[in-house]
C-alpha cells in the first residue's frame, strides 16, 4: 500500500465548504505535491479557476488541478474519471496525493468502486472520504432525514417537500465518511451545533470522527493519511442506491451560467442575487464578480440567500474583466435572471 497513491475524496452537498478547505490545503501543503481533480457541476470551471488561484501552482508548466466538466462524476467514472486517473499514475513520481472534490450531487460510493479497476488499483487507493457538511443548513433543517423533528416547518413550506431526494445523498454522503467536517459552525451558536453534531452521529453507520471547521481551516495532517483503503471496506458503507446497478439523480437540478461584460457594486449585486433566491429554487450561486475601480477579482458564493465574498487575486493583463457568475437549483428561468442583473 505503501507504493500506491493515496486518494482523499471530498464530498458534500452544494455549498457546504469543499473548494475552501481544498484551497485551504493547498496554501498549507507542508511540502507535499498535491494533484486535485475538480467534478463541477456546470459550464463554467468556477471552483478549478478558484483552486488555481490560490498561488501554489506554478504559473508556467504543469498544472496539477484537472477539471471534470461533462457531468456527474458518480455517472462518469468511465468516461470522465477513469482517463484522467491514468495521466496522473503516470506522473506518480511527482505525485504525493490526489485530492478529488466531488460535485455536490456526487454519490461518493459509485466512485470508490472505480478504485477497484485493475488499471487503477495497482497504482492508488483511496485514503479516506471526507464528507464537508453546512453546520448552519442542517441545523435550519436542510437536507436532513428526520422528517418528525422538522414537520412543523415542512408545513410551513411546501418547497421541503422536494427535498427528498438531496436528503438521501446527504444521507449517502455521510455514510462513506471517514471523516465529517462540520464547516460554517461560526453562523451557529455552540448549542445548536452541539445539536447539528448528535444529529450526524445517529446518521452516520459507524463511530466517524466530526471535526468542527470555520471556512475549512483545517491542518493536512487532520485530513491526509487515513491510509482507510476505503475501496476494500465498501460493505461498511450503506447507501440508498446499493441495490441498483445504476442511479438517476432528481432530473430538475440543473445548473445556468450568466457572462457579463461589465462592473458590479458587489453589495447591490449581492441584494439582488438574494432577491433571485427568493424568486426561484436556487440552491446555489458562485461566481467571480469585476468591481468598478478594483484591480482584484471578487469572488461571490451564495447558499440560498447567504452569501459570502473575498477578493482572491489581481486580474491578469490579458484577462477580460468579466462577471461570471454560475447558479444550481430547479426549473431555473434564465430569462429571469440574466433581465434582473443587466437591468441593475
Amino acid at each position: 500500500m505503501a507504493t500506491k497513491i493515496p486518494v482523499t475524496v471530498i464530498t458534500g452537498f452544494l455549498g457546504s465548504g469543499k473548494t475552501s478547505l481544498i484551497r485551504h490545503l493547498l496554501q498549507n501543503n507542508q511540502g507535499r505535491r498535491i494533484a486535485v481533480l475538480v467534478n463541477e457541476f456546470g459550464e463554467l470551471g468556477i471552483d478549478g479557476e478558484l483552486l488555481k488561484s490560490c498561488q501554489i501552482c506554478p504559473e508556467d508548466g504543469e498544472s496539477n488541478i484537472f477539471e471534470l466538466t461533462n457531468g456527474c462524476l458518480c455517472c462518469t467514472v468511465q468516461e470522465e474519471f477513469f482517463p484522467t486517473m491514468l495521466e496522473l499514475i503516470k506522473r506518480r513520481d511527482s505525485i504525493d496525493c490526489i485530492i478529488i472534490e466531488t460535485s455536490g450531487l456526487a454519490l461518493p460510493k459509485p466512485l470508490v468502486k472505480a478504485f477497484r479497476w485493475q488499471e487503477i488499483r495497482n497504482a492508488a487507493t483511496v485514503d479516506a472520504v471526507i464528507t464537508v457538511v453546512d453546520c448552519a443548513a442542517v441545523a435550519a433543517g436542510t437536507f436532513a432525514s428526520d422528517l418528525e423533528a422538522i414537520a412543523a416547518q415542512r408545513q410551513a413550506d411546501d418547497s421541503l417537500e422536494h427535498e427528498t431526494p438531496l436528503q438521501e445523498l446527504f444521507e449517502d454522503q455521510l455514510a462513506c465518511a471517514d471523516l465529517v467536517v462540520l464547516n460554517k459552525t461560526d453562523l451557529v451558536d455552540r448549542e445548536t451545533q452541539g445539536r447539528v453534531e448528535e444529529f450526524i452521529k445517529q446518521e452516520l453507520p459507524r463511530v466517524v470522527k466530526i471535526v468542527a471547521s470555520d471556512g475549512g481551516k483545517l491542518d493536512a495532517s487532520i485530513l491526509l493519511g487515513f491510509e482507510a483503503a476505503v475501496e476494500d471496506n465498501l460493505d461498511s458503507r450503506p447507501s440508498h442506491h446499493d441495490s441498483e446497478e445504476d442511479h438517476d439523480h432528481d432530473e430538475e437540478i440543473t445548473s445556468t451560467h450568466l457572462i457579463l461584460d461589465r462592473t458590479f457594486d458587489p453589495e447591490k449585486l449581492q441584494l439582488q442575487l438574494q432577491t433571485l433566491a427568493q424568486q426561484q429554487e436556487i440552491y446555489r450561486i458562485k461566481g467571480f464578480v469585476a468591481v468598478p475601480n478594483k484591480p482584484m477579482r471578487l469572488v461571490m458564493q451564495g447558499v440560498g440567500t447567504r452569501f459570502d465574498k473575498f477578493y482572491d487575486r489581481p486580474w491578469q493583463p490579458e484577462e477580460l474583466r468579466q462577471t461570471r457568475l454560475v447558479f444550481i437549483g430547479r426549473d431555473l428561468k434564465y430569462s429571469e435572471i440574466e433581465s434582473q442583473l443587466v437591468a441593475l
